[in-house]
C-alpha cells in the first residue's frame, strides 16, 4: 500500500487504517458521528493527499481541458476552479474532477485516488492529437482539507491572504504556515465551508502541526474518510463508483449543470449526451428519505408499492444531523418526481421511503 505524507501522524493520532484506492488512510478517530458533528459545528481536518493531481501545460492545455471535460473551462477567469467530468466515449463517465485555472497556459486537474492510472492513461491518449504538456504531479503533492464553520478563523491565523475574499470554487497561491507557494482553494465536499491546501510533501507536517496548534481553540479534530463520506451525502454529493461510473450519463446522475453545450464546442461524447438532452432519459439519480426505520446501502433494491424493481441504492447511511436514513439512487424516471413513495429492500423488509429534492439538510 502507498502512504500519504501524514501516516505516521495518523498512527500517533489514534486512527483507525485500512485499504483505500491502493492507500493507507484513517477510516475514523474519536467515531464516525462525533467526527461528523465537529465537522458540521466546529472544525475538521481531512488528509486527502491520495487524490491525483495532474498538470495541463502549454499553448494547447486549454484546447486539451476543453476536449476531455463536460464542463467549459473557457468560461474561467484565472483563480477559478471548475467542477466537471470525463466522457468516456461511450456515453459514461471515466471520473469526475476538478480543474484549476492556475495561469495561463496552465491547469490543475485534480482526480480521484482509485482512478489516477485510469484517468491519466485516458487523457493521454486523447493529447496524442493536440499536443499539451503533461505531468503526473500525484505523489509530489499533499492535500489536506479544513471543514467547518470555523475553519476560516482557525486558518486566518497562518496567513496574510484574507480568506473572506476566496469565494466559492476559487482559489490563491500564497505564503501559509510559512511555507510559500501554497494552493488554498474553496472547493469542499462537506457543504459546512472551508479550504483545501496544496503544497510539497516535505513541508506537510509543518503545516498539519500550525494548523492543529491554531485550532486547538476551536476544538479542532482529525477527521477519516468514513465521517468524509457521510458528509458528502447529506449534501447529495456524488461519489464516484457509487452514484456515478462508466456505465451512468452525467445527465442521468443530474450533472447536467456541469454538461456545457454552448458555442459549439467540440467534446468527447457531445453528440450522444446532445441526444439525450433531446430525447430524455430512463432514469434519474434521486435522493430519498426513509419514512420506515432502516439504513439503506449500496446494492440494495428501490421498489414500488407492488414490490416491482424500479432502481437501486447507489449510496446509503443514517444521517448524523437528520437522525434518520437517507440515501440516492437511480430510478425509473416515472417514479422520480419530488414526494413520490417508494420503497427499499432491506433484507426481508420492504422500509418505505420518499423522493425528496438534495441536499438532505
Amino acid at each position: 500500500m502507498k502512504t500519504t505524507a501524514f501516516n505516521s501522524i495518523h498512527k500517533k493520532k489514534g486512527g483507525k487504517l485500512v485499504e483505500f484506492a491502493g492507500y493507507e488512510m484513517p477510516i475514523e478517530y474519536s467515531g464516525i458521528r462525533d467526527e461528523h458533528m465537529t465537522v458540521r459545528e466546529g472544525v475538521g481536518v481531512f488528509d486527502v493527499s491520495h487524490m491525483g493531481e495532474f498538470w495541463v501545460k502549454g499553448p494547447k492545455a486549454l484546447d486539451l481541458v476543453a476536449k476531455i471535460t463536460s464542463n467549459d473551462p473557457r468560461i474561467l477567469t484565472q483563480g477559478q476552479a471548475q467542477y466537471s467530468c470525463l466522457p468516456n466515449g461511450k456515453g459514461g463517465i471515466v471520473d469526475d474532477l476538478l480543474v484549476y485555472y492556475y495561469e495561463p497556459e496552465k491547469y490543475m486537474l485534480v482526480v480521484n485516488a482509485a482512478n489516477i492510472e485510469k484517468d491519466w492513461n485516458w487523457i493521454v491518449l486523447q493529447n496524442e492529437e493536440v499536443g499539451a504538456e503533461l505531468e503526473n504531479a500525484s505523489d509530489h503533492i499533499s492535500q489536506l482539507a479544513i471543514q467547518g464553520p470555523k475553519a476560516t478563523e482557525v486558518l486566518q491565523k497562518l496567513t496574510d491572504v484574507n480568506l473572506s475574499e476566496i469565494k466559492f470554487y476559487t482559489f490563491v497561491t500564497d505564503k501559509f504556515a510559512g511555507v510559500d507557494d501554497v494552493i488554498i482553494s474553496a472547493t469542499g465536499y462537506t457543504g459546512a465551508g472551508g479550504f483545501e491546501l496544496y503544497f510539497r510533501n516535505d513541508v506537510a507536517e509543518t503545516i498539519w502541526n500550525a494548523i492543529f496548534e491554531a485550532g486547538a481553540e476551536a476544538g479542532i479534530k482529525p477527521i477519516g474518510l468514513a465521517a468524509r463520506d457521510t458528509l458528502r451525502l447529506e449534501m447529495g454529493y456524488c461519489l464516484y463508483g457509487n452514484d456515478i461510473d462508466d456505465t451512468t450519463s452525467p445527465l442521468e446522475a443530474g450533472l447536467g449543470w456541469i454538461t456545457k453545450f454552448n458555442n459549439g464546442r467540440k467534446f468527447i461524447d457531445r453528440e450522444f449526451l446532445t441526444m439525450q438532452k433531446t430525447e430524455g432519459i430512463s432514469r434519474r439519480l434521486r435522493g430519498f428519505e426513509l419514512t420506515g426505520r432502516g439504513i439503506p446501502r449500496k446494492g440494495y433494491e428501490l421498489v414500488n408499492s407492488v414490490g416491482e424493481t424500479i432502481g437501486s441504492v447507489t449510496s446509503g447511511t443514517m444521517s448524523p444531523v437528520l437522525n434518520k436514513g437517507i440515501g440516492m439512487g437511480y430510478v425509473a424516471k416515472e417514479y422520480s418526481a419530488f414526494g413520490t413513495e417508494i420503497f427499499v429492500k432491506i433484507r426481508n423488509k420492504v422500509i418505505p421511503a420518499e423522493i425528496v429534492k438534495m441536499p438532505f439538510i
